[in-house]
């Protein structure tokens, strides 16, 4: 039995590579290793495929909301001329201190998702941080911690700070996919 739930992914440091001084332009989005292939290879499994990111080198000023756009439309397009599809995209451009309801790890990035694209209760999560884990804790899903980007950092950091630990750790993007696809069909 298929049970193709919906997969929303983290971007920096899980589809592409993290930077610390952020992701400011097309010429610092790099895809990591595997990362489009996976996408491409949860699409064509039936998963609906849905990027949340925070982004908020926007409200930071490092870069205007057209870079993140810009940099969304390549990675749209990199995954279409792979053959695959992102069913959607949200990010959140507001600084930490304001009070939104979409930066992680609120749910606002997912609740808006679920009712755009009439998506299921359920699925799955893959983030490389505490952040992203406990989002996807409070919106019921099963979270995938990956070991790129601040991963291994953020693993040790949940232990520290004794919080819920993600369902699953993985090495990258590949493997959560792998993880996704098996759990998906038993």
């Amino acid at each position: 039995m298929n049970r193709a739930m919906p997969v929303f992914l983290d971007r920096d440091g899980v589809i592409n590579r993290n930077l610390a001084d952020y992701v400011r332009s097309l010429n610092d989005w790099i895809p990591l290793p595997g990362s489009i292939e996976a996408i491409v290879n949860l699409s064509n499994a039936g998963h609906p495929v849905i990027v949340v990111t925070n982004q908020s080198a926007i409200s930071r000023k490092y870069c205007l909301e057209s870079d993140v756009m810009e940099i969304h439309q390549h990675l749209i397009q990199l995954v279409d001329e792979a053959g695959g599809k992102i069913d959607g995209l949200y990010y959140c451009p507001h600084h930490p201190d304001d009070a939104c309801d979409c930066r992680k790890p609120k749910t606002g990035m997912l609740d808006t998702a679920r009712k755009d694209l009439n998506l299921p209760p359920g699925g799955y999560l893959v983030g490389d941080a505490s952040s992203d884990m406990e989002m996807g804790r409070r919106a019921g899903l099963k979270t995938i911690l990956v070991l790129t980007g601040r991963g291994l950092n953020q693993l040790e950091l949940i232990k520290m700070e004794n919080h819920p630990a993600p369902w699953r750790v993985t090495e990258d993007l590949a493997s959560a996919a792998l993880i996704i696809l098996e759990d998906s069909t038993v």
